[in-house]
């Protein structure tokens, strides 16, 4: 008994250091993103989400239609998504991580002046699988950061909270007005933020919000509803030297893909709207966004971003059910510039 036993222990070692090496060797190379996805609707992505093997799955916001500011309604319905059979298998094999937008920050369209948003941020840290004892856990917001890869194949996912530190924003006939002086990030996340660039190594640096970053036509909540915090995020992306910058966001219950073209981003800042996993918009609609370069995706949706290492490009993808391709751009990595 004893030698086989020794046998299948070197054997148990071998698996395991082949295994390790087989997980050092494979690059990272796709991340998948969604957001708008109700916990009680039917959720017929997640089979196309697996079958593209992402390396890693990226809630932006909506993740849950919480709405409530009661904690225990809150819990409940993570623990409902959590129950999702088709989710689970995701989350078998591929590793999660996400920040919140309106709805399971708890209150619809809402800012700083939430009473229970510490109590809400926990849950949502629970959730996306944030380690009970992690310094995020010690501050204020739920903003994170995270690098995958290795060597000079690293990519830099930072997930910005625009709802802890948000100023108010006041609607006046179903358009949200400018705050022209208010903030989103709050001083100490910007501080955090300018950390986060200028000291990145990644070559790829993904910036996701729930909120819209770059369009300024439409009525919707926006980061051009805060002109000031805008201009400061796009002169620091450019002032940072970051590499390859792409902006994803949700909420819109749209997808679409935009470019930012000027004398800061002379090849382009692109930003990726993946909203509406379980919904979207009910009616055939356009809406103006002169920074468009897609079509205007109306159709159950999620992300993927292909990393090509050996061509020094990023395949951006809107998909839908079936992984059917309503929208692909490719970006061209860029090399870290000199501030």
């Amino acid at each position: 008994m004893r030698p086989i036993l020794i046998f299948l222990s070197l054997f148990l070692f071998y698996f395991l250091a082949v295994q390790d090496a087989i997980s050092q060797r494979h690059p990272f190379e796709k991340i998948a993103f969604g957001s708008c996805n109700r916990q009680d609707s039917p959720q017929p992505l997640w089979k196309p989400i697996a079958a593209d093997h992402p390396d890693l799955w990226v809630w932006m916001g909506d993740n849950i239609y919480g709405d409530s500011r009661v904690m225990d309604t809150l819990r409940a319905k993570y623990a409902r998504q959590n129950a999702n059979l088709d989710y689970q298998v995701l989350k078998a094999s591929t590793p999660v991580i996400g920040v919140w937008d309106d709805h399971d920050y708890g209150i619809n369209d809402g800012g700083k002046n939430f009473v229970q948003k510490k109590e809400s941020r926990d849950l949502m840290f629970d959730f996306v699988g944030i380690p009970a004892q992690a310094p995020e856990r010690k501050r204020e917001g739920g903003y994170t950061s995270h690098t995958f890869g290795k060597g000079d194949q690293q990519v830099k996912v930072i997930l910005l909270d625009v709802r802890y530190f948000r100023d108010t924003l006041m609607r006046e006939n179903r358009v949200y007005q400018t705050n022209p002086n208010g903030q989103v990030l709050g001083e100490e996340q910007w501080k955090w933020l300018e950390n986060e660039l200028v000291k990145s190594k990644a070559k790829v640096n993904l910036l996701v919000s729930g909120s819209q970053f770059l369009p300024t036509e439409h009525a919707y909540e926006k980061w051009a509803n805060f002109p000031k915090e805008r201009e400061r995020l796009l002169q620091l992306l450019a002032s940072s030297g970051v590499q390859t910058p792409i902006l994803l966001s949700g909420d819109r219950h749209i997808a679409e893909i935009m470019k930012l073209e000027d004398e800061r981003f002379p090849m382009g800042l692109y930003e990726v709207t993946s909203s509406g996993m379980t919904h979207t918009w009910s009616g055939i609609a356009e809406e103006k966004n002169s920074l468009r370069v897609s079509e205007l995706i109306a159709k159950l949706n999620y992300g993927l971003a292909t990393i090509d290492w050996k061509s020094k490009q990023v395949v951006m993808e809107i998909k839908g059910e079936n992984g059917r391709v309503y929208a692909q751009q490719v970006i061209p990595m860029t090399a870290k510039r000199k501030k």
